[in-house]
């Protein structure tokens, strides 16, 4: 792909050049060349300076320019560096950036050359608008597309920077969005920035014809390869009768029709959906055609760009390798597989013809992007006061795919380190492993009737059971001393007491989500059950799930229920309190944090439940006085319990368990902040037993259960 910067810079300085008049001293309100004294043509370099830069660092203009690394000068090279200079700065927002360069030479005889920048205010985008989209409202469009209006965080992000190559991204990213939700024949007529002096701003100003929305109709599979099992095939459709068009529903279906197609042994299997158009009911009857195509091998696969990561991270993700029989549907299953690990801002798969006919050579250009956070969180809580956590978390450990997190807490009731790393493919093969390792000291204090420090850790293996459904398998150990010094004290600990645990267990995860980060519809559940035992010996099973939907199309507003449960069996004995469920906010919101449920006579001490159940109901949606860029949402919501056993074979206070169901409802903001997605929900609480504790408003972090 051609780099318009440097091309506008090797035309100007081909004209520069063939110019008989010299640039030195020419003018211009952007571009200027003085000479402070004279000096002979190619002179050399003895330094090079650069005066009123703030938008890019000296080692970042020094990038830029030829007379840094050629060492010499002359009058066409200068100007072209100026020129240079000043599209980076266009290209970063600066419009009315001013650019000159002065020569002075030294005692050496040598030149120092000196370029003055006049940055003046960086241009952002003072609106966008867009006309013709009668069928999704302006808001979402917006939060499709890369630019972003001018907002409060834009001199922290930089996301509100015109450019025409950004420009023309969203453009076809309006188009796909809508290509995707029923919409075959949209298109962009036109896209037009307009740039008003008087705010420094540019107008963004989208034309959209949207055409009819179309449904899926028929649906069916024909091959004309013997022995294919088509009725095999089915599984792998995404575009089901009834269901509304969509193309990336067309593509998926498409790669994943070839590999399953492959995985039977037909490896040169080509899938093409043909489209029948119903124009008067506006259907789309589908079929997938599966053939024969032509035998091609795949003779080399050449990846430029990664220049952190390792190359055998990029070509494991592909499925295939030089020699494999070559199957577009499957380079494009790989391109889909290298863009969601993460680590890369573009992905671009081209081929072409190789040494043979039956050959072709794939080339992938990768461009890196950030895998490195470090990020520090504060807020506080009414039972811990104010609290904090400072983390480093890098996803693509020395360019290898490995992730490593290592986090440091504090708060009122006491400090925490975790440490975490993961390996995405053990020994190569489509295993994840990893280990966890965690330390932490909770402080007794007047809600706390005891303290203790905890020490363990965890080793996981997770692997694929189908596309949709993962397994976890995991082992670990902890020893933990307990604290228990001041009145009141507990009936549970001793002060020096030791406990130790070990346990084993499993998790199955369904993830049927269209976004994992932002999910509009799909289903998330997971099934977590361990057996814990040395000094304990009982065994833990918790299930949840979770499903959304768009209550209304393309407004951006999106409902779910969530669902979970959980219970604890004693193998022998009973439960023990320290063991057991303590519930707060992450089940019932409007609740302070493990301050529900059962508790002791006299003293009040939380024993803690053995089973519990729960549903939530909960609609999302935009603020509608809010622009999309701020990341700001807002969603309503009910929660209910029961909380039932309880532990230890300890007798309850009445007024503590008076009332198992809990129940509230009330109202969040939801923030997709720089930290990590927060959210301050504002509860009120309609049930509870008499000497449950509540609070109104509570910060926690955004989880998809």
């Amino acid at each position: 792909m051609i780099d318009p910067t440097k091309l506008m810079r090797g035309v100007f300085l081909a004209l520069t050049m063939m110019s008989a008049a010299p640039l030195i001293g020419a003018g211009g309100p952007l571009l200027g060349v003085s000479q402070a004294q004279a000096q002979p043509r190619d002179a050399l370099v003895s330094s090079v300076l650069f005066e009123g830069n703030r938008g890019f660092s000296d080692a970042e203009l020094l990038a830029m320019v030829d007379v840094a690394a050629r060492g010499t000068v002359s009058d066409a090279r200068l100007a072209a560096d100026v020129e240079s200079i000043r599209l980076a700065y266009v290209g970063k927002g600066y419009s009315n950036v001013r650019v000159s360069a002065r020569q002075d030479v030294t005692e050496s005889g040598r030149v120092r050359v000196t370029f003055v920048i006049e940055e003046s205010e960086r241009a952002g985008v003072a609106a966008i608008n867009f006309t013709g989209n009668n069928s999704i409202n302006a808001g979402t469009l917006k939060s499709v597309i890369r630019t972003r209006e001018t907002h409060i965080l834009s001199w922290l992000f930089r996301d509100d920077t015109y450019t025409e190559e950004k420009l023309s991204l969203d453009r076809e990213l309006v188009r796909i969005y809508y290509a995707n939700r029923g919409f075959p024949d949209a298109v962009v007529t036109s896209a037009v920035a307009e740039y008003d002096a008087a705010r420094n701003g540019y107008f963004l100003s989208f034309t959209i014809s949207e055409g009819d929305r179309y449904e899926i109709g028929e649906v069916s599979v024909e091959t004309s390869i013997p022995g294919l099992n088509a009725d095999a095939l089915t599984g792998t459709i995404r575009t089901r009768e009834g269901s509304r068009y969509s193309l990336a529903d067309l593509e998926k279906t498409q790669a994943d029709m070839a590999f399953e197609a492959t995985s039977q042994g037909y490896a040169f299997a080509d899938v093409r959906p043909r489209l029948d158009r119903d124009v008067a009911n506006r259907i789309f009857h589908v079929t997938y055609l599966v053939d024969e195509g032509p035998r091609v091998y795949v003779e080399r696969i050449n990846i430029t760009g990664n220049d952190k990561t390792r190359d055998f991270v990029i070509r494991r993700e592909l499925g295939f390798a030089e020699g494999d029989p070559f199957n577009r549907s499957i380079v494009q299953r790989g391109k889909i597989a290298i863009e969601a690990l993460g680590f890369f801002e573009g992905v671009n798969v081209g081929m072409e013809p190789g040494s043979a006919a039956d050959k072709v050579v794939i080339n992938i250009a990768v461009s890196e992007g950030s895998t490195g956070d470090y990020g520090a969180t504060a807020g506080y809580s009414s039972t811990e006061g104010i609290l904090g956590e400072v983390s480093i978390t890098e996803r693509n450990f020395l360019g290898r795919g490995q992730y490593v997190r290592a986090a440091l807490g504090a708060s009122g009731s006491g400090t925490s380190f975790d440490f975490s790393f993961t390996e995405p493919r053990f020994m190569g093969l489509k295993i994840s492993s990893g280990f966890d390792f965690y330390h932490r000291i909770t402080n007794e204090t007047t809600s706390n009737f005891y303290g203790s420090t905890a020490t363990g850790g965890q080793v996981r293996f997770g692997m694929p059971i189908t596309r949709d459904l993962t397994s976890t398998v995991f082992t670990g150990l902890e020893t933990r001393t307990f604290v228990d010094v001041n009145a009141p004290f507990s009936s549970f600990v001793a002060n020096g007491a030791n406990m130790n645990k070990a346990w084993i267990g499993y998790t199955l995860t369904y993830n049927g989500v269209d976004d994992i980060k932002h999910p509009t519809e799909g289903l998330y559940a997971t099934l977590t059950q361990q057996y814990v035992g040395w000094d304990y010996n009982y065994v833990k099973t918790e299930a949840k799930a979770r499903y959304f939907i768009p209550l209304m199309e393309d407004s951006g507003i999106v409902g779910s229920v969530r669902g979970q449960a959980g219970i604890i069996n004693a193998l022998s004995g009973t439960v023990s309190p320290l063991e057991a469920f303590h519930h707060g906010p992450t089940l019932v919101r409007g609740f302070e944090a493990r301050q529900f449920g059962p508790r002791l006579g006299g003293t009040g001490e939380m024993i803690g439940s053995t089973m519990y159940a729960a549903g939530s109901a909960e609609i999302e949606f935009p603020i509608p006085v809010l622009p999309e860029s701020y990341g700001l949402r807002g969603a309503v919501w009910a929660d209910a319990a029961w909380i039932d056993g309880v532990a230890g074979g300890f007798a309850a206070t009445p007024t503590s368990v008076d009332n198992p169901f809990k129940s509230s409802v009330g109202a969040s903001v939801i923030w997709d902040s720089p930290f990590g997605p927060l959210r301050g929900d504002f509860g009120y609480v309609l049930s509870k037993a008499t000497d449950d504790k509540t609070q109104i408003f509570q910060l926690t972090i955004q989880n998809l259960l």
